[in-house]
């Protein structure tokens, strides 16, 4: 529907079209695959800036030294509704997707609005699929601008104007999968993650130019093919859920492969899986491929050049499903920070390697080319409960914590973590070579129960057993060569924020109770903060236009801040505050 004032021979060339265009962007450069390699310092192109997802800006006009002079340079409200987005920006326009499959561009200077999309949704959609209206992240390439829709289709938008240029049906909406991962565009395709509930789940790759589907990959191994013994005589059908539901993937484009990291089966407890024989399947990898694996993907194909299982025969629910961030380092693990580590590394070289932390904690750090296990540790901390129970260092073979299994249906069990770290990224600094990680010590206490859907109830996130409530959430920099852990910040209120590191040598967070900070990235030291109207998620960016460089965030209520925030109930925030606020210096 079209809500301008305008002549009636415009509105009724443009009535058919559910694209609002208040102007358009002028001059527009297509955005080559070249460009999405290299992006200019100045744009955010993709959820992490980059293909490696290390969440690193090379802008450091904001530094240490200034950062205490930050004031808001715009802010703008947005749609009512759960809010998990993080925007995209290029040449001075940002493009942002608002709850309810709302798609906007605006100026990136002050917010003003350029044109927006808004999708016409089935009247029963919400009979289907739950939490469909959430959008992760957009994705960009020459002049469109790729949006997953609560539908299943995926919506094709001319980036000038927000018109559509193509739609396809990605997946039916009526089966309860809905798109999670958010997008990502590569080697002239849109790849694209989901969750499902109850049927099989896949990763696809759509022609970035027509929207025909070039490939799909199956996460659940088939009966007869490679890896599909490993779920025991479960038929097919029954090898559901799976997903690839979390951040989208990364890129080495020199290696062609695509690093995706895939989910757990449903039901959650094992024995009800196997219709009541916990040992239907093996406690150590492989174990029902590909649950909980790192998937290395051929980018033209689809195929799966190697795997790493990171918990094989999973019991809680425990994705290991997040980002995988690409750098290139020593591997020379610290036995003293490090809980498992190969006998097979050379400490001299540098290699190009992938570290990611999984949703219920656990460092991993592999070999880029074979998934070769390098290292891991626990993560945040080491605990009885923790869901991997040994690794064998010489194969990177792991065994899931035989002690927190369900043995017998009605049992209870605890496995930490749970959320540990979710769908809110971390970040990689090149200038001393380590992560900063965003985490909460929660973990997860249920009861195995066959008349539930995920085979639990009741089922509840709890602190972990021993953990001082006033530091049960905090920033940890990890160095990725020794595996070296500093805890240098921690608080009582929870945070879904992600995090951002700078040239500027500093480090962007936000959290549950509304407020915004920057760290000083060596020490931890808050050098910086602010009160927003209200909880923070995901969605922290900075560029730069005209030469004068922005950070921006979003706030609003997602999926677990109403959790989160039960863990400390004298945090309060209204819940109805969706907006998107941007920091600059005075001019």
């Amino acid at each position: 529907m079209i809500r301008l004032l305008l002549p009636v021979s415009i509105v009724c060339l443009l009535v058919i079209s559910p694209a609002i265009i208040v102007g358009q962007v002028k001059d527009f450069n297509p955005v080559t695959e070249e460009i999405l390699l290299n992006p200019a310092d100045e744009d955010w192109l993709m959820p992490s800036r980059t293909f490696d997802w290390q969440r690193f800006s090379p802008l450091d006009q904001i530094h240490r030294d200034n950062v205490s002079q930050l004031g808001l340079a715009w802010v703008r409200g947005l749609n009512s509704g759960l809010q998990e987005d993080i925007p995209l920006v290029y040449d001075g326009v940002m493009y942002i997707a608002a709850p309810g499959d709302l798609i906007q561009a605006l100026d990136a200077t002050n917010g003003d609005l350029i044109w927006e999309y808004q999708r016409e949704l089935p009247e029963d959609l919400f009979e289907f699929v739950s939490l469909s209206d959430i959008s992760r992240n957009l994705a960009i390439y020459q002049d469109m601008i790729y949006h997953g829709a609560a539908d299943g289709y995926i919506v094709a938008l001319d980036a000038r104007t927000g018109e559509v240029r193509w739609e396809t049906k990605a997946h039916d909406y009526k089966t309860g999968n809905r798109h999670s991962s958010g997008f990502i565009t590569m080697d002239g395709k849109v790849l694209s993650g989901r969750a499902c509930p109850s049927t099989r789940c896949f990763i696809a790759a759509h022609d970035a130019m027509t929207g025909e589907e070039v490939w799909r990959t199956y996460t659940a191994a088939i009966p007869g093919e490679p890896g599909g013994d490993t779920w025991g005589n479960l038929p097919l059908e029954r090898r559901i859920h799976v997903s690839p539901w979390g951040n989208p993937g990364s890129y080495d484009a020199k290696r062609g492969l695509v690093y995706w990291g895939v989910a757990v089966p449903r039901p959650y407890p094992r024995i009800l899986r196997h219709d009541g024989n916990v040992d239907a399947v093996p406690r150590s990898s492989p174990s029902e491929l590909y649950v909980n694996c790192t998937l290395a993907l051929d980018v033209k194909t689809g195929k799966i050049v190697w795997y790493y299982q990171h918990l094989p025969g999973d019991d809680w629910d425990a994705d290991h499903v997040e980002e995988r961030i690409l750098v290139r380092s020593t591997v020379n693990p610290n036995p003293n920070f490090v809980k498992w580590i190969s006998p097979n590394i050379s400490s001299s070289k540098e290699r190009d390697i992938l570290v990611t932390m999984g949703e219920p904690g656990g460092l991993f750090a592999l070999d880029r080319d074979t998934g070769e296990f390098l290292w891991a540790t626990p993560f945040p901390h080491d605990s009885p409960e923790f869901h991997i129970g040994h690794i064998d260092v010489a194969t990177g073979k792991t065994f899931l914590n035989w002690d927190g299994v369900t043995k017998n249906i009605g049992d209870t069990v605890v496995g930490c973590y749970k959320n540990a770290k979710s769908y809110w990224p971390m970040a990689y600094s090149p200038l001393n070579n380590s992560l900063y990680i965003p985490y909460n010590e929660e973990c997860v206490k249920q009861t195995s129960n066959p008349d539930t859907p995920t085979g639990t109830g009741p089922r509840i996130g709890i602190p972990r057993p021993g953990v001082d409530p006033d530091k049960w959430t905090g920033l940890a920099k990890v160095n990725v060569s020794t595996g070296e852990t500093d805890h240098f910040y921690t608080q009582r209120v929870s945070g879904n924020g992600a995090t951002l590191v700078t040239a500027g040598n500093l480090l962007f967070w936000g959290d549950l109770g509304r407020r915004f900070r920057a760290f000083d990235a060596d020490t931890g030291e808050v050098l910086w903060e602010t009160i927003l109207g209200d909880a923070i998620q995901n969605s922290t960016i900075t560029y730069a236009v005209n030469g004068r460089q922005y950070v921006a965030v979003l706030t609003g209520w997602g999926v677990l801040t109403g959790k989160y925030l039960s863990y400390t109930p004298e945090v309060s925030v209204p819940g109805k505050h969706n907006a998107i606020y941007v920091f600059a210096l005075p001019h």
